[in-house]
């Protein structure tokens, strides 16, 4: 056996329930289970008998199931899964939404341990005293011939908790650990003198401590470990493509700093000291005989995009190209317009491709009129350097979109696109082997790169994840703008917000509203809920729809008001004609989801109003809040939760608090965590990697060391280690 192992070579009786878990959870090798690693631990002492729970507490409890059912709620169709547990001191009843299978999972006589937090119902008028329960619990099923809650056996030795799918249980990935664990040994592959200096336990027993750890101190010394690991792991990766790219010789402009002077010379306004350092970083980049690669990250409405247009009117008139990705059509044509307006002065022609133009829209052109053509002429000017800059969607990595000669590739909110994404898009010259830069010189020559985002990420991950990119920092806000006042408006106030909006679209100025979803539903708020015995109703959290909103606004609220209605289910065609009112301030409300969350820019929009705020990150909100307040005019956000919670309100309360993006990204990360460092989950319970990123010290200690071994060029030395770099190195990741 070894960690390539398949687990279904080991395991050779799984049923396909479990075949099928082990596929949700990603579980395919010995490896994969073995990195499968706890997200907590628990200590059997601390089980608690069925009598001694408390109302509000998180507990563990041992119980054997007397009754178990689920049924269809009469009103929305819910599948709910309920049992009755017993130990010897009493009884609780479980509650299970959604996930009726459970009721077969386990069966009457069977036992577990069951994990949760007490709610309680309130009885109806004739029946007896408050019933205890536990909403969605977790569950463990365990022998019952030893009852753990009134045992201190083995109490010393920590309980690893696993992520389960449906299938498989925590205590069965525990127990599979345990069994492969001592027929496989596991190559350590960092450095002995890293291990030494930062006292890290050797791989075989960070594996064996995080998995089986007998104390707190064990777990700590290989969460420290495995935290490590990842952030070094991914900072050597990203050292050694920064320096191969180092090796490589960038495209070779001329004029750069007189034609910077000229593009300033056509803007009817003046940059920011921020966005002036930024071009200049972007100069000294061209300058340099390498290839750029260079992340420009800034809050909402810092001014990225002159940044961008003066990179891409430099390479234009080097008789080059450039590219502008951008991640959704609304963008991508703001982009196209605003590009347009500023170069076509110029006499540069600007492209727009979109993939849903390739009916009846196929593309636009800019050459003083935006005027419709086909998309295989659009391409064939592309591809024959007529075009000098295109800007695009998800179809600018297409195979069929070809460049004569791209000198410059940007992507716009670049953490919404793949490392391969981007990868291709930085490859699309049609002669990649006889390229030339514009200065004459021949051989394969890789464009400038230029990745923008503003969502403002904090400075431990931008150490990690972005360890290959040169970062500048537009962190200074246009003259004139004034801060956007940020509310939290309770139920009782919802029609003074209404008020206060007719009154300022009555003095011209128009307003957004947001709401998670396009079509209504209703969500049941967790631990209110109705037991089966019909003795209780639910109490319903109302999820805002932009088709309901839409319509009560329309009918009962603004019926004076012409209100628009944006989503993503409308054609292409819609959008633009939907925004187009918008901008054109004809439509003076625009309902919306998240479509207009990044880049929509109406500078008369002044107020924001987020309906179920709570179902977005902190990240998301503040984008919501940056449509607004992009002119000399005070602009609002209000803030309406669909309910209410401690953490709920902590973590909107900061929203109003806090101003800066920055510090709303530092706060995020602590609060909520940031998903995985590397893989598929981008959100809900961080992995080790992800925690390490709370440890700036951590993080620039393993930064220091993958730039020792990267600039003495040792990595050679370690071949077990340069293994390791070359297989992450294969594998696309897609950081967010």
């Amino acid at each position: 056996m070894d960690l390539d192992t398949p687990l279904e070579q080991i395991f050779t009786k799984l049923q396909q329930r479990q075949k099928n878990a082990l596929k949700n959870l990603d579980l395919k090798t010995v490896e994969d289970l073995l990195w499968h690693f706890p997200y907590r631990y628990e200590n059997p002492a601390d089980l608690k008998r069925i009598s001694e729970v408390i109302m509000g507490n998180s507990v563990r409890i041992w119980g054997r199931v007397q009754k178990i059912d689920y049924e269809k709620t009469w009103k929305k169709k819910m599948n709910i899964a309920y049992a009755t547990v017993e130990d010897p001191t009493g009884r609780i009843k479980m509650v299970w939404f959604r996930q009726p299978y459970i009721a077969k999972m386990l069966p009457v006589g069977s036992c577990a341990i069951f994990s949760g937090k007490i709610a309680v119902r309130k009885p109806a008028r004739r029946a007896g005293g408050d019933e205890y329960y536990i909403a969605n619990p977790l569950y463990d099923i365990v022998p019952c011939n030893v009852v753990p809650a009134f045992s201190k056996e083995d109490s010393s030795r920590l309980q690893p908790l696993y992520s389960s799918s449906a299938g498989l249980s925590s205590l069965w990935i525990a127990k599979a650990i345990a069994r492969i664990f001592p027929l496989v040994k596991a190559d350590e592959f960092l450095p002995e003198k890293i291990l030494e200096k930062y006292h890290l336990p050797v791989l075989q027993t960070a594996l064996r401590w995080i998995h089986a750890p007998k104390t707190e101190d064990h777990a700590s010394a290989a969460k420290k470990r495995f935290a490590f690991e990842k952030v070094f792991l991914m900072q050597l990766m990203r050292a050694s493509q920064k320096e191969e790219i180092k090796k490589t010789a960038g495209i070779k402009f001329s004029n750069i700093e007189k034609l910077r002077d000229e593009f300033l010379g056509l803007l009817p306004f003046k940059l920011t000291t921020a966005q002036k350092k930024a071009i200049n970083d972007i100069v000294s980049d061209f300058k340099s005989g390498h290839p750029m690669n260079r992340l420009l990250e800034g809050d909402v409405g810092s001014g990225k995009t002159a940044v961008a247009a003066c990179a891409a009117f430099i390479a234009a008139k080097n008789s080059a190209q450039a590219t502008y990705m951008a991640p959704t059509e609304i963008l991508a044509r703001q982009h196209f317009e605003t590009f347009s307006k500023a170069l076509g002065k110029a006499g540069i022609k600007v492209g727009l491709l979109t993939s849903s133009f390739s009916e009846k829209f196929p593309s636009k052109v800019f050459a003083g009129t935006p005027t419709h053509v086909s998309r295989s002429q659009l391409l064939k000017w592309v591809r024959e350097g007529e075009f000098p800059i295109l800007i695009g969607t998800h179809a600018l990595i297409e195979k069929k979109v070809e460049f004569k000669n791209l000198a410059l590739a940007m992507v716009d909110e670049q953490h919404r696109f793949g490392v391969t994404q981007r990868s291709k898009l930085s490859n699309k010259n049609a002669a990649k082997e006889g390229s030339r830069d514009p200065l004459g010189s021949r051989g394969p020559k890789l464009p400038h790169f230029l990745s923008m985002t503003a969502t403002p990420i904090p400075r431990t991950l931008a150490l990690t994840i972005y360890a290959d990119l040169d970062l500048s920092v537009i962190d200074e806000m246009p003259a004139g703008r004034k801060s956007i006042e940020t509310k939290i408006v309770p139920p009782k106030d919802r029609n003074i917000a209404y008020e206060f909006i007719r009154r300022r679209v009555a003095e011209g100025e128009q307003a957004f509203v947001i709401c998670p979803r396009i079509e209504p539903q209703e969500a049941e708020l967790p631990g209110e809920v109705r037991l089966p015995d019909g003795k209780s109703d639910f109490l319903k959290a109302e999820m805002k729809s932009v088709k309901e909103e839409y319509k009560k606004l329309n009918e009962n609220i603004f019926p004076e008001l012409e209100i628009a209605l944006m989503h993503g289910k409308l054609t292409p065609k819609e959008k633009e004609e939907t925004m187009k009112r918008f901008r054109e301030n004809k439509a003076k409300i625009l309902v919306s989801t998240s479509v207009v969350e990044v880049g929509v820019d109406v500078p008369n929009a002044t107020i924001m109003m987020i309906e179920g705020a709570e179902r977005f990150g902190l990240a998301q909100l503040h984008q919501f809040r940056g449509r607004v307040g992009r002119s000399e005019k005070k602009s609002y956000c209000f803030i309406f939760p669909s309910s209410y919670s401690a953490d709920i309100f902590k973590r909107l309360r900061a929203l109003t608090e806090t101003k800066s993006g920055f510090q709303l990204a530092e706060y995020d990360l602590e609060f909520r965590g940031a998903g995985e460092l590397s893989g598929r989950r981008q959100s809900g319970l961080s992995d080790i990697g992800m925690e390490a990123l709370k440890n700036l010290k951590m993080v620039e200690a393993a930064r220091f060391e993958a730039r020792e071994i990267i600039e003495n060029k040792t990595l050679e030395k370690y071949p077990l280690l340069e293994a390791k770099i070359k297989e992450l190195r294969s594998e696309p990741l897609h950081f967010e």
